[in-house]
């Protein structure tokens, strides 16, 4: 009986890895050198990884944390444990990028991957990358003053039309008040 469960189960995860080998598109399949380096081009001139540079030293951190709470009498060695190892794990970092690129060379064809490397080293993309995040937080609190205006008008004019229609149902001062400081913002130029 285990036999044929062994068959059965060996059949599904035969015909399972058939079945997603037959719908992946042979593009992922093969990433040439050349596509590859471009990918990998374009994630360093885009900082595509620099987000997770904190990771290592992070667990680092927790790691002797944790430890020296439970041993505190070993504090010394272990600072100097989880520092040697971990500086022996920064070499890893390579794994990630790699996988970066692989991911972006999936998505993107070769020559995009070099129009986007070549716009973010230039002095535009640089300072986009830079400049970007202010750009974003001044976009956001717009768009927090926009929405708050476009919530009262609509209300306010929602008001009137149901007023109208029938004024004994719905009070003159039924459209919420706006929020304080809100006002709708001003087109842009």
């Amino acid at each position: 009986m285990t036999l044929v469960t062994s068959a059965r189960r060996f059949l599904a995860i035969t015909t399972a890895s058939a079945l997603v080998a037959l719908s992946t598109p042979a593009f992922s399949q093969e990433i040439s050198d050349s596509h590859l380096k471009a990918a990998r081009a374009a994630v360093a001139a885009i900082k595509a990884t620099d987000m997770y540079d904190s990771i290592l030293p992070a667990s680092a951190g927790a790691l002797k944390q944790a430890l020296i709470e439970k041993n505190p009498d070993l504090q010394q060695l272990i600072t100097d444990t989880v520092d040697e190892k971990a500086v022996a794990l920064a070499s890893r970092r390579a794994d990630l990028e790699k996988e970066a690129a692989t991911a972006y060379a999936k998505v993107f064809p070769e020559a995009d991957l070099t129009a986007i490397a070549n716009f973010y080293n230039s002095e535009a993309g640089q300072r986009l990358i830079s400049d970007g995040p202010i750009v974003t937080r001044e976009l956001n609190k717009a768009a927090d003053i926009w929405q708050r205006g476009i919530a009262r008008d609509l209300a306010a004019e929602v008001a009137k039309v149901l007023v109208a229609a029938a004024p004994q149902a719905v009070p003159a001062d039924a459209a919420p008040a706006p929020a304080e400081g809100a006002a709708p913002a001003e087109p842009a130029n």
